[in-house]
């Protein structure tokens, strides 16, 4: 019996994003009044550029969760990487997109 060929290794994937580019990440939490500024802080230790109109705040229908939509000058895709593993290390944030 011929020993069995395994296909090659699928090559590493390229970001189809091209960098520098505008990226949204959107935070979900439950609705306390700092939460927006709390994120917001976390992002900006690696987009320290994102201003104050580049977030958007919108609360669930029943008011206990909130979603914070920014929109980051990304430069790299390690920089996205960092700010989405602090994000979702954070206690107070139930998930990220």
């Amino acid at each position: 019996m011929p020993p069995s060929k395994q296909p090659p290794p699928e090559p590493a994937q390229e970001s189809p994003l091209v960098f520098p580019c505008d990226f949204e990440i959107k935070v979900f939490g439950k609705t306390e009044e700092d939460f927006p500024q709390h994120v917001a802080e976390i992002v900006r230790r690696y987009a320290p550029g994102l201003e104050p109109e580049r977030i958007r705040v919108r609360p669930s229908r029943e008011g206990r969760y909130i979603s914070v939509v920014m929109t980051v000058n990304a430069t790299s895709k390690e920089q996205l990487e960092a700010i989405y593993h602090d994000l979702q290390k954070d206690a107070r944030v139930l998930a990220t997109l």
